[in-house]
Protein backbone atom coordinates (compact mmCIF):
# COMPACT_ATOMS: atom_id res chain seq x y z
CA UNK A 1 0.00 0.00 0.00
CA UNK A 2 2.77 2.18 0.90
CA UNK A 3 4.30 1.93 -2.48
CA UNK A 4 1.12 2.88 -4.25
CA UNK A 5 0.69 5.81 -1.91
CA UNK A 6 4.48 6.78 -2.49
CA UNK A 7 3.80 6.59 -6.80
CA UNK A 8 0.96 8.39 -6.68
CA UNK A 9 2.07 10.98 -4.27
CA UNK A 10 5.57 10.76 -7.19
CA UNK A 11 3.00 11.14 -9.91
CA UNK A 12 1.17 14.11 -8.56
CA UNK A 13 4.43 16.40 -8.08
CA UNK A 14 5.75 15.34 -11.30
CA UNK A 15 2.57 16.75 -12.73
CA UNK A 16 2.15 19.45 -11.14
CA UNK A 17 6.26 20.44 -12.06
CA UNK A 18 5.53 19.84 -15.40
CA UNK A 19 2.55 22.53 -14.99
CA UNK A 20 4.84 25.06 -13.21
CA UNK A 21 8.22 24.83 -15.38
CA UNK A 22 5.92 24.35 -19.17
CA UNK A 23 6.92 27.17 -21.38
CA UNK A 24 3.60 28.67 -22.09
CA UNK A 25 5.12 31.42 -24.01
CA UNK A 26 7.23 28.84 -26.19
CA UNK A 27 4.39 26.69 -26.69
CA UNK A 28 2.06 29.77 -28.12
CA UNK A 29 4.33 30.69 -30.38
CA UNK A 30 4.43 27.16 -31.63
CA UNK A 31 0.59 27.17 -32.41
CA UNK A 32 1.26 30.73 -33.86
CA UNK A 33 3.33 29.07 -36.52
CA UNK A 34 0.76 26.21 -36.78
CA UNK A 35 -2.08 28.92 -38.00
CA UNK A 36 0.48 31.06 -39.75
CA UNK A 37 0.34 28.06 -42.57
CA UNK A 38 -3.87 27.91 -42.24
CA UNK A 39 -3.56 32.47 -42.75
CA UNK A 40 -4.40 33.06 -39.70
CA UNK A 41 -2.18 35.86 -37.83
CA UNK A 42 -2.15 36.82 -33.89
CA UNK A 43 -0.80 40.17 -33.05
CA UNK A 44 -0.88 40.69 -29.23
CA UNK A 45 0.74 43.53 -27.21
CA UNK A 46 1.15 42.26 -24.12
CA UNK A 47 1.66 38.10 -22.73
CA UNK A 48 1.84 37.71 -19.09
CA UNK A 49 2.52 34.19 -17.75
CA UNK A 50 0.94 32.64 -14.84
CA UNK A 51 1.27 29.47 -12.68
CA UNK A 52 -1.58 27.16 -15.27
CA UNK A 53 -2.51 30.55 -17.27
CA UNK A 54 -1.09 32.73 -20.25
CA UNK A 55 -2.94 35.73 -20.88
CA UNK A 56 -2.84 37.89 -23.95
CA UNK A 57 -3.97 41.68 -24.29
CA UNK A 58 -4.81 43.67 -27.47
CA UNK A 59 -5.14 41.22 -29.69
CA UNK A 60 -5.50 41.70 -33.67
CA UNK A 61 -6.48 38.93 -35.45
CA UNK A 62 -6.01 38.76 -39.34
CA UNK A 63 -6.84 35.76 -41.87
CA UNK A 64 -5.68 36.11 -45.29
CA UNK A 65 -3.80 39.26 -44.53
CA UNK A 66 -6.97 41.11 -43.74
CA UNK A 67 -8.25 42.22 -40.36
CA UNK A 68 -11.04 40.48 -38.71
CA UNK A 69 -11.23 41.22 -35.45
CA UNK A 70 -9.81 42.99 -32.09
CA UNK A 71 -9.70 41.17 -28.86
CA UNK A 72 -8.95 43.01 -25.74
CA UNK A 73 -8.20 40.30 -23.81
CA UNK A 74 -7.07 36.05 -24.37
CA UNK A 75 -6.62 34.65 -21.50
CA UNK A 76 -5.47 30.14 -21.46
CA UNK A 77 -5.69 28.07 -18.47
CA UNK A 78 -4.45 24.24 -18.80
CA UNK A 79 -3.92 21.17 -16.53
CA UNK A 80 -2.93 19.53 -19.26
CA UNK A 81 -6.41 17.19 -18.72
CA UNK A 82 -8.72 20.21 -18.85
CA UNK A 83 -7.93 23.21 -20.86
CA UNK A 84 -10.05 26.68 -21.36
CA UNK A 85 -9.69 29.98 -23.70
CA UNK A 86 -11.50 32.91 -22.62
CA UNK A 87 -11.81 35.65 -25.23
CA UNK A 88 -13.63 38.73 -24.17
CA UNK A 89 -14.46 41.81 -26.09
CA UNK A 90 -14.09 40.62 -29.53
CA UNK A 91 -15.30 43.37 -31.89
CA UNK A 92 -15.46 42.38 -35.78
CA UNK A 93 -13.47 44.54 -38.07
CA UNK A 94 -15.79 47.45 -39.37
CA UNK A 95 -15.40 45.33 -43.34
CA UNK A 96 -16.80 41.86 -42.01
CA UNK A 97 -19.60 43.76 -39.76
CA UNK A 98 -22.02 43.54 -42.61
CA UNK A 99 -21.21 39.73 -42.96
CA UNK A 100 -21.37 38.53 -38.86
CA UNK A 101 -22.23 39.96 -35.75
CA UNK A 102 -20.17 42.70 -34.82
CA UNK A 103 -19.22 41.91 -31.02
CA UNK A 104 -18.78 39.17 -27.90
CA UNK A 105 -18.46 39.70 -24.62
CA UNK A 106 -17.38 36.30 -24.02
CA UNK A 107 -16.23 33.58 -25.95
CA UNK A 108 -15.29 30.50 -24.23
CA UNK A 109 -13.75 26.94 -25.76
CA UNK A 110 -13.48 24.02 -23.46
CA UNK A 111 -11.70 20.75 -24.12
CA UNK A 112 -11.41 18.15 -21.53
CA UNK A 113 -9.44 14.85 -21.82
CA UNK A 114 -12.67 13.19 -20.22
CA UNK A 115 -14.21 13.62 -24.12
CA UNK A 116 -11.44 13.83 -26.53
CA UNK A 117 -13.41 14.15 -29.58
CA UNK A 118 -15.04 16.98 -28.39
CA UNK A 119 -14.26 20.92 -27.98
CA UNK A 120 -17.13 22.85 -26.74
CA UNK A 121 -18.31 26.37 -27.07
CA UNK A 122 -20.16 29.03 -25.20
CA UNK A 123 -20.28 32.84 -26.19
CA UNK A 124 -22.66 35.82 -25.46
CA UNK A 125 -22.22 39.30 -27.51
CA UNK A 126 -24.71 41.23 -29.73
CA UNK A 127 -26.20 38.00 -31.46
CA UNK A 128 -27.73 36.60 -27.82
CA UNK A 129 -26.11 33.24 -26.22
CA UNK A 130 -24.79 30.47 -28.16
CA UNK A 131 -23.87 27.17 -27.24
CA UNK A 132 -21.81 24.56 -29.54
CA UNK A 133 -19.46 22.10 -30.07
CA UNK A 134 -16.91 20.76 -32.18
CA UNK A 135 -16.88 17.19 -33.40
CA UNK A 136 -13.60 16.28 -33.66
CA UNK A 137 -13.87 12.83 -35.21
CA UNK A 138 -17.06 13.56 -37.36
CA UNK A 139 -15.34 17.38 -38.49
CA UNK A 140 -18.62 18.85 -37.68
CA UNK A 141 -19.10 22.35 -35.90
CA UNK A 142 -22.42 22.76 -34.09
CA UNK A 143 -23.85 25.68 -32.97
CA UNK A 144 -27.58 26.92 -31.16
CA UNK A 145 -28.56 30.20 -30.59
CA UNK A 146 -30.36 29.34 -26.93
CA UNK A 147 -31.01 33.02 -26.84
CA UNK A 148 -30.89 34.59 -30.23
CA UNK A 149 -31.05 38.94 -30.57
CA UNK A 150 -29.32 40.66 -33.16
CA UNK A 151 -29.18 37.63 -35.94
CA UNK A 152 -29.95 39.71 -38.94
CA UNK A 153 -26.73 39.56 -40.53
CA UNK A 154 -26.15 35.67 -40.30
CA UNK A 155 -29.98 34.57 -40.76
CA UNK A 156 -29.23 33.39 -43.90
CA UNK A 157 -26.63 30.98 -42.44
CA UNK A 158 -28.47 29.52 -39.78
CA UNK A 159 -31.30 26.70 -40.25
CA UNK A 160 -34.21 26.61 -38.06
CA UNK A 161 -34.50 23.47 -35.72
CA UNK A 162 -37.29 22.00 -32.47
CA UNK A 163 -35.18 24.23 -30.42
CA UNK A 164 -34.83 27.27 -32.44
CA UNK A 165 -31.89 28.77 -34.99
CA UNK A 166 -28.69 27.01 -35.52
CA UNK A 167 -25.38 26.83 -37.82
CA UNK A 168 -24.24 23.42 -38.58
CA UNK A 169 -21.08 23.23 -40.82
CA UNK A 170 -18.07 20.15 -41.65
CA UNK A 171 -14.43 21.03 -42.27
Amino acid sequence: MQVVKKGLISLLVLWFALLLFMPKIEIYYALEKVLDKQGIQLNESQMDEGLFTLTLKDVTLFAQGVKVAHIDKIDIFTLLIYTKVTAQTFVVSESLSSMMPKNADNIEVRYSILDPLHVTLNAVGSFGTLKGYIDLKGKKIHIDFVEPKDIRTIRSSLKKGEEGWYYETSF
